[in-house]
């Protein structure tokens, strides 16, 4: 009795759970655009998969009704959408088109029938019955922004080709970060007049927002103009960039940086194509070639067929379905379970494939509840990654691949995208800078050079060079350095203008090199190339190789000319006119202390013993004849005999002994040092006189210098260089020197320190005038952008390490081309020993003799001529015959006696005896 009660039990549960289960078959509807078969063959595919997977409605079987429909065409659109609804779909998935699609929404909204789409869509508001697996365009453009930013972009064009593109980019183009400009491709697909304006833009950056099967003719017309070098970026923002055929673009050395949601060189990826190709093969259909490339619409195709069987897989669990009831567009009726199932694919996104069961819920959540009431959340992983959907039905939280078009890889992965963790690139710093290295590799790169000694010259040789064998000099064996470093080719080309770069105030253009690498018909520009701050916003530099700065450079101080009187400079005027204060002051001094000390008086006559009158030797004249006598060292023939006058003597003897010392030991260094005359020793003596012009290359970093300086004194020497009659510009460094050489010392030279160093070593006669007057370097400039920065700076670095650059530098600057010379003959100068002494130098002595032999005839005469006019009077005799009779004595030169003239008596009485010539010698006489 028990038994058949129990079995009763259990065949009427057997029979209710039979009853309550899905049906056998569950229809799906399928429309598609007729041109999109990829989208077709994946929902049948995943329609087939699901059959194939029993572990998913594995009561069930799915059917897949399919409808094709011309692009765009709502009105065959809604009848097929009827049809489908009469035979009794439980979801319907497509179309692609915008206008098909919002009448099939309407259609489901009101019949309650789940919408799964897989198209862009830009709506912010989703539909109550409506699912969308493609990322929303919020979350992608956000994406757009941070791998731009990670990038390092600022300034881009955006080329699009219809009108989403506005609405897909809408948060990059709010973006105050970003100076963007915004281009639409026309229709007709020649796209090259369009691309010419950007290249004449002198944009390097492109964000392009077409459709997948567009990118490739976009970038081939671009690299036919000329836009696909090294030095252009693009960012593509197709999720199907790996379709594109990029083997004419791989060895271009562009960067292109893409995104994808699917990965085709994953594993899994690789088994659905596989699967994809082989199932089609069991059914007798061949793929075409370009069938066997899945899209990221046609994989998000496939996941959406899973997710409505999973949601439909756990609704089962909780509730009783009834599907394949008609639904007739004409009538109010609806889906009773369309609500429910929705809910579960917004809400639960299932669980992994081939998960445990998950615990049932009592009952369908509200679109308006709370997730987190729901413990039992899974994840579901599908081709595109996580599927998640937010309130309105949105994908906004997924992963993206960040891929770059590599020369050995092809397409290769460098970073992830989430909305979370924003872009985080993946590939290393070292990574990167090996990249970049690779593509330099056995590439040809363009120099521009200026001839510019030494930095780059033409040889001078008779035979017939071609190519880079024309030129030599310190730039270009730097380049060949550097080139052996980084394994690169090259080839060297003068620049048109002969200017290195300067920016015109009235149009704004640049010329000269930095013109060239603007316009990229250069790779480097290399010169005595100033790094100055514009020049650093218009190209790019690499690591100094020189470092100087602006200094003088003018005509070297002539040797002062010998002073006729050059005997007296060791001692300054004023200690000449003290000397000669303390010989008179010191002389009267003695002449009075001898008057006054009694030992000073001696007996006139020695022969007298008791004299009447007492002789002082030190008389002024004699006075003055002992300290001149003593001070020129000669000694007199007289000497003091008081104390006090010898003390007087010994102070004098002492202050002529220091003060002969001195000079004799400072005249010879005044006498064989030879003394230059330079009227300018820095910027600051230029800038306060008129009579020395001054200065500068035009256009150069030098003019812009002075130009926009700030300090005083630089702008009292602009303002006197900019209104200078003629003007003292120059249009190269080498017409400055020249004008130097030839000014005789009325013109100075502003330049780079490290041209003036190279100038005075060949030009004896130029030197270099007070220190630097700013700091500056030379480097080598590049195109905006360029890659091939970070490798020129490495390998400048290493060169600077080994020692290098220096040996460059001495073998340019003082060995070659005569180099050195000026040293040489400074050298030989000071081995010849000490300067001779020249009749210029000494010439004041011998005019001091000239001149005291000159006075002392001239006092010989008057004295002659007042001897002959007393001799007259006394002998009252005519002062001719007199003159005429001692003229004719003196002529005679015969004897050295002379008779004594007798006075004649002024009365009989009193006759004269005389003493001789004693007395005629001292000049006494004494009546008898």
């Amino acid at each position: 009795m028990k038994i058949a009660i129990l079995n009763a039990i259990f065949i009427l549960c057997c029979c209710t759970w039979k009853i309550l289960a899905l049906p056998d078959t569950i229809f799906i509807g399928g429309i598609f655009d007729a041109h999109d078969e990829r989208q077709e063959l994946a929902f049948r595919y995943a329609v087939e998969k699901i059959n194939a997977d029993r572990k998913i409605l594995p009561r069930s079987t799915l059917r897949a009704h399919i409808e094709k429909l011309p692009a765009d065409d709502s009105f065959h659109a809604s009848k097929r959408v009827c049809k489908l609804l009469r035979n009794g779909v439980a979801a319907i998935f497509g179309p692609q088109s915008e206008n098909t699609a919002n009448h099939v929404q309407s259609i489901c909204d009101a019949k309650e029938i789940p919408h799964i789409e897989t198209r862009w869509d830009y709506k912010v508001t989703g539909d109550v019955y409506s699912v969308n697996l493609y990322p929303h365009p919020p979350a992608l453009s956000q994406a757009y922004c941070d791998i731009l930013t990670q990038l390092q972009w600022k300034n881009f064009v955006i080329l699009y080709d219809s009108n989403e593109g506005l609405v897909r980019l809408q948060s990059l183009l709010q973006q105050k970060a970003f100076s963007i400009t915004i281009r639409q491709l026309n229709s007709d697909g020649d796209y090259r007049p369009l691309l010419k304006n950007i290249k004449r833009s002198g944009e390097t950056k492109i964000v392009l927002d077409v459709a997948h099967d567009t990118v490739y003719n976009v970038l081939k017309q671009a690299a036919q103009i000329g836009l696909m070098t090294d030095y252009y970026s693009y960012f593509i923002t197709s999720l199907d960039f790996n379709l594109v055929d990029i083997e004419d673009f791989r060895y271009s050395s562009t960067n292109i940086t893409s995104i994808q949601l699917i990965n085709p060189k994953d594993p899994q990826i690789q088994q659905f194509v596989d699967s994809w190709v082989q199932g089609e093969l069991r059914h007798g259909r061949n793929l075409p070639q370009h069938l066997r490339h899945i899209t990221t619409e046609a994989a998000l195709m496939y996941d959406a067929v899973h997710v409505f069987a999973k949601g439909l897989d756990d609704l089962d669990s909780s509730n009783t379905i009834e599907i394949n009831t008609e639904l007739f567009c004409e009538s109010g009726q609806t889906w009773r379970h369309g609500n429910s199932l929705i809910n579960y694919m917004k809400w639960y996104s299932p669980r992994p494939y081939g998960g445990n069961p998950r615990p049932v819920s009592p009952w369908p959540p509200s679109p308006y509840s709370n997730m987190s009431r729901y413990p039992y959340y899974d994840r579901l992983d599908g081709l595109t990654g996580l599927i998640k959907f937010n309130t309105e039905g949105f994908r906004s939280d997924f992963q993206l691949d960040i891929v770059e078009v590599d020369v050995k890889e092809g397409l290769k992965k460098v970073g992830t995208w989430t909305q979370v963790g924003g872009a985080n690139y993946t590939r290393s710093w070292a990574e990167a800078v090996e990249t970049v290295e690779t593509n330099l590799h056995n590439k040809t790169l363009r120099v521009s050079i200026a001839l510019t000694p030494p930095y780059a010259m033409l040889k001078e040789t008779s035979m017939q060079l071609e190519g880079n064998d024309r030129y030599e000099g310190f730039c270009i064996d730097l380049i060949d350095k550097i080139a052996t470093i980084r394994k690169f080719n090259y080839t060297f080309q003068v620049v048109a203008d002969g200017n290195y770069g300067s920016k015109s105030r009235t149009t704004g253009e640049w010329n000269g090199i930095v013109r060239e690498l603007l316009d990229h018909k250069a790779d480097l520009g290399i010169v005595d190339f100033t790094i100055t701050y514009e020049r650093e916003e218009a190209v790019d530099f690499s690591m100094p190789f020189m470092n100087l700065g602006i200094s003088i450079i003018y005509k070297k101080a002539q040797k002062k000319p010998p002073n006729l009187f050059s005997f007296t400079s060791p001692f300054s005027g004023d200690v000449w006119i003290y000397m000669a204060t303390a010989y008179l002051g010191v002389s009267v001094l003695l002449f009075i202390l001898a008057r006054m000390v009694p030992e000073e008086w001696d007996n006139p006559y020695p022969c007298i013993e008791e004299p009447e009158e007492l002789e002082n030797s030190f008389t002024l004249l004699n006075c003055l004849w002992f300290i001149i006598g003593t001070f020129l060292c000669q000694g007199g023939d007289i000497a003091p005999k008081a104390v006090s006058t010898r003390i007087v003597a010994g102070i004098w003897w002492f202050f002529t002994l220091i003060m002969i010392s001195s000079y004799t030991a400072n005249l010879a260094a005044f006498l064989t040092v030879e003394r230059m005359d330079s009227p300018i020793e820095g910027a600051e003596d230029l800038a306060k006189q008129t009579k020395i012009k001054y200065g500068c290359k035009k256009d150069g970093s030098t003019f812009s210098f002075f130009r926009d300086s700030n300090i005083p004194t630089y702008q009292r020497m602009w303002a006197a260089m900019s209104n200078s009659r003629p003007s003292v510009f120059t249009e190269s460094n080498d017409a400055g020197v020249e004008r130097v050489s030839k000014s005789n010392g009325m013109y100075a030279f502003l330049m780079e320190s490290s041209s003036i160093e190279y100038e005075i070593e060949r030009k004896c006669d130029l030197t270099q005038i007070g220190g630097l007057l700013d700091s500056k370097s030379y480097g080598i400039a590049l195109p905006p952008g360029s890659p091939y920065t970070g490798p020129i700076s490495s390998a400048i670095l290493k060169l600077k390490e080994d020692g290098e650059l220096h040996i460059l530098k001495t073998r340019w600057w003082k060995e070659r081309k005569g180099g050195g010379r000026c040293v040489r003959e400074a050298s030989s100068a000071k081995s010849s020993g000490a300067a001779e002494l020249g009749l210029a130098h000494v010439g004041g002595v011998f005019v001091v003799l000239i001149g005291g032999m000159v006075i002392a005839s001239f006092m010989a005469i008057c004295e002659f001529l007042w001897n002959a006019r007393e001799l007259a009077t006394d002998e009252n005799a005519s002062f001719c015959d007199e003159l005429s009779s001692e003229v004719k004595f003196i002529i005679k030169c015969s004897g050295n006696t002379k008779p004594v003239r007798k006075k004649a008596p002024s009365t009989p009485e009193e006759p004269l005896f005389t003493y001789g010539s004693y007395g005629a010698n001292y000049g006494y006489s004494e009546r008898k």
